[in-house]
């Protein structure tokens, strides 16, 4: 993919999207008002989850506590309970208690909205992170979990070995209107039609711009 392709490609993928729900934490954002903490949380959960079991802990958890201050009186097990059977849940468990603890006492139970900050958070790494700043606090930063990764280099759009490298590559190359959308576009593409393994190619609109780096089976 040529950079000035981006364009075309991103407004294709915005019209594609829109047939498919919106991906959990976004919904938890928008149902939530862009709560900062929720989405901290809910996108905690969703590391190596489903979306469909992400938003079910979800709405169990916040229904008990939806706040620092609050979620922090739950017990450990009452937040296991919660929260099963999402991916590691008795370490997100800990986590999510740790968390609220050191909001409390560091931040007046408020999420810093940078990232270096929050990264010095129990379990969150630099995608939690930039989700939380580009979601829940809508301001610059480039969440690439794996659908981002994994299709910015399909496309030839960067050449890169982990999400880290990727997050900088798209940094230097990305044009900045763009940055806090990228995720929230490319992971419903990537579950749906640009899958890992054997994607519809012969449905996607963007085949002319993509060099199909890697791909070696498709639909």
């Amino acid at each position: 993919m040529q950079a000035q392709q981006i364009h075309a490609a991103i407004r294709t993928v915005k019209r594609e999207i829109a047939r498919w729900p919106d991906p959990v934490v976004g919904a938890v954002a928008n149902a939530s008002g862009r709560d900062p903490f929720l989405v901290l949380i809910s996108c905690l959960l969703s590391l190596r989850t489903k979306d469909k079991t992400t938003a079910e802990a979800s709405a169990r958890l916040f229904a008990l506590a939806s706040t620092p201050a609050t979620m922090r009186q739950l017990t450990l097990p009452a937040v296991e309970n919660a929260i099963y059977p999402v991916g590691f849940y008795r370490t997100k468990a800990k986590q999510i208690l740790q968390i609220c603890t050191r909001l409390l006492e560091c931040y007046e139970g408020r999420v810093p909205d940078c990232i270096d900050e929050l990264l010095t958070l129990p379990g969150v790494g630099r995608k939690t992170a930039n989700l939380v700043v580009t979601v829940g606090y809508e301001k610059p930063g480039i969440c690439v979990d794996i659908h981002v990764h994994r299709i910015a280099n399909r496309w030839g759009y960067v050449k890169t070995d982990t999400p880290d490298e990727t997050e900088q590559a798209l940094r230097e190359k990305l044009p900045r209107r763009y940055w806090i959308t990228f995720n929230d576009l490319l992971v419903p593409y990537g579950q749906h039609l640009c899958q890992p393994v054997s994607p519809f190619c012969s449905r996607c609109k963007i085949v002319e711009y993509c060099d199909r780096v890697g791909v070696t089976k498709s639909r």
